[in-house]
């Protein structure tokens, strides 16, 4: 029989215990001074209650108190993994930046240049060449003509000159004919 009331006592304190842990610590408070007795405007509080109320609260406390820990220490890791992942954003976007230059450009000796700007220079280089091939042109065929021009003017020269040592020639045999006939003329 007295194992029977030291198991219901048991049981009874375990129930109080677990009820107890379920409430606050505010309804504790509020429940131990509901079931304390007065005397003389004062309360009197049975010592298993106050021990009790002050287990509860140590351990409120202690739970608490981990509980911010295992808080605290969820907020640094996720401190530490934002930084992370800012400096890996951070990277990313440089590397993003990188690409998109290397994408829109051109390296050029050595130089990166924007596509438009390149196609502009290629197609004002092939421009300045074109205009310098059409006036090289212009100057062969204007060479080309007054090489013609001159040959056949040096033709021509060659031609009157040829003619005019023709004619040269032919009075100077004349003229040696009359002076030949003059001599002959004396002589005779």
């Amino acid at each position: 029989m007295n194992i029977l009331k030291g198991i219901f006592l048991l049981v009874f304190l375990a129930t109080f215990t677990v009820q107890a842990q379920q409430l606050s610590i505010d309804d504790q408070f509020k429940e131990l001074i509901k079931k304390s007795n007065s005397y003389k405007g004062y309360k009197v509080v049975k010592k298993e209650k106050i021990y009790k109320l002050r287990e509860n609260v140590s351990d409120s406390i202690v739970l608490l108190e981990e509980n911010i820990i295992t808080k605290a220490s969820t907020i640094e890791n996720q401190n530490s993994e934002i930084n992370t992942l800012t400096v890996q954003l951070a990277t990313t976007k440089n590397e993003l930046t990188s690409s998109k230059k290397k994408e829109n450009g051109i390296q050029v000796l050595g130089i990166l240049t924007n596509k438009s700007n390149y196609t502009f220079m290629v197609f004002f280089t092939l421009g300045i060449l074109f205009l310098i091939i059409v006036v090289l042109f212009i100057k062969y065929k204007s060479g080309f003509y007054i090489i013609k021009t001159t040959k056949s003017k040096l033709r021509e020269t060659d031609e009157e000159f040829e003619n005019f040592r023709q004619r040269s020639l032919e009075r100077e045999q004349q003229l040696r004919r009359k002076l030949q006939d003059e001599i002959n003329k004396k002589k005779s």
